[in-house]
């Protein structure tokens, strides 16, 4: 057998293997026993079907399986022994003007197309600034969520004149151009919630009615043209919806009002656990806590992208690109020209932020650690069952959980993944300048819009 590599420029290679009969005999003489062995064919025994008579019947098949096998692991090993950092897989190069009787007398050569991974320096420093936000807790925010929290812990009443927040509850009714009832034409019972009506005169002419008042509504002007949120109040397809241009009479049969919960010790209890909290001012604080828990988790992943871009435009290098797209074109045959076009600068963007991370892995002996891949996998779980189900899981039965979840290879290798690139992360912060910037959740929001 002979291995060779020519070099295709600094991103590619071709490997040419060349196999003859004495490296190939041996695997397909013993493929061939043990297929006898256990052949079942009508006229003999189990067990003693002459291996001549399974080399007639499917000694060609058993020949191509093994010179495939042959290759793959002449091929993985070339590149592991070269130490060859390949991208993708290598790709075989087809030639019409090779031809082979598959006759176990063939001299056989074959050739691969290789994507190497490019050399590359990576050099962050103080010198390299990234601004960290820090977020934070406005009196408009904490009491917006204050009073969210209250409400969800409030009772229903039915106030006799409706104001701002209410939901009023009445039959809405197709009306024509001249404002006389529609004949066959749409109507809904239905509960129309102010705090969604996105026009304020719209919301002003809702406010004071008592049961019984009716009032025209552009249903369209009112709701911003939203078809989805007229079709789901006039139960009609999105469609009709959205081409629809009459207004509405609302009849008003009920005005319904979600009242605040007190701010009572039974209330903290329910919220927090008996004893937990006791005062309104403790209250405060301890949502005021959460919030800015949840702005950090926020703040922290605008600076993870921010250090993504950062780190692609500072570290500068090529990829195989015409190798890279004919590899994803053979990996899915079904992919479009346009699709592949479409896709590839995000999947490249990714392999480059991927080869940055194991080279930051590689040169500095970062170990990813196991118990740091266990508690993640852990807090993605819990995550998950404590969105289906309010019954929380002892810690032992979600280590249990945990255990069977990682013992899937490609579970382990996406939590794996997940850790290793917040320890990217983390090197990373650890060696450029933060400068802090502290703003509102709105400025924030408006920055990330």
């Amino acid at each position: 057998m002979n291995i060779s590599q020519e070099k295709t420029g600094n991103l590619g290679a071709i490997v040419k293997i060349n196999i003859n009969p004495e490296d190939y005999q041996p695997r397909v003489d013993k493929a061939i026993k043990d297929h006898a062995k256990k052949a079942k064919i009508p006229g003999f025994r189990p067990g003693m079907v002459p291996p001549s008579h399974i080399k007639k019947m499917y000694g060609k098949s058993i020949l191509v399986d093994e010179i495939n096998n042959l290759l793959s692991d002449t091929l993985n090993k070339y590149i592991e022994d070269e130490q060859l950092h390949v991208l993708g897989q290598p790709l075989p190069k087809l030639d019409d003007h090779r031809h082979y009787n598959w006759d176990f007398t063939d001299n056989f050569e074959f050739d691969y197309e290789l994507g190497l991974a490019p050399e590359f320096q990576i050099d962050f420093s103080p010198a390299d600034k990234l601004t960290q936000y820090v977020i934070r807790v406005d009196d408009e925010t904490l009491a917006a969520r204050i009073k969210n929290i209250r409400r969800s812990y409030g009772k229903m009443t039915n106030p006799d004149v409706s104001a701002e927040g209410d939901v009023l509850y009445g039959e809405l009714v197709q009306l024509s151009p001249d404002g006389s009832v529609f004949e066959d034409g749409i109507s809904n019972t239905a509960s129309v919630r102010l705090e969604q009506v996105k026009d304020e005169a719209i919301k002003a002419s809702l406010i004071g009615l008592t049961r019984g008042d009716e009032v025209a509504l552009d249903i369209q002007k009112a709701f911003d043209n939203d078809a989805a949120k007229v079709a789901g109040l006039l139960k009609i397809d999105e469609e009709t919806a959205a081409e629809l241009k009459s207004n509405f009479r609302l009849t008003v049969k009920n005005v319904n009002r979600l009242e605040e919960s007190d701010l009572t010790r039974e209330f903290f209890d329910k919220l927090f656990g008996e004893g937990e909290v006791t005062t309104e001012d403790e209250f405060r604080q301890r949502i005021a806590g959460e919030i800015e828990a949840m702005m950090a988790q926020d703040a922290e992943r605008r600076l993870q992208e921010d250090i993504y871009k950062y780190a692609l435009n500072k570290v500068q290098f090529n990829l195989p690109d015409d190798f890279l797209k004919r590899w994803l074109k053979a990996s899915d045959e079904k992919m479009t020209p346009e699709e592949l076009e479409g896709g590839y600068n995000d999947f490249a963007r990714n392999l480059k932020w991927t080869l940055i991370g194991n080279k930051i892995v590689a040169d500095n002996n970062i170990e990813i650690k196991y118990e740091d891949v266990f508690a993640t996998a852990k807090m993605r779980l819990g995550q998950q069952f404590r969105m289906y189900s309010q019954l929380p899981l002892s810690e032992e039965q979600l280590d249990q959980y945990t255990v069977q979840y990682l013992q899937k290879k490609e579970n382990a290798n996406k939590i794996f993944e997940e850790v290793k690139a917040l320890y990217v992360f983390n090197f990373i912060k650890g060696l450029v300048t933060l400068q802090r910037k502290e703003l509102t959740q709105a400025e924030f929001q408006e920055l990330s819009a």
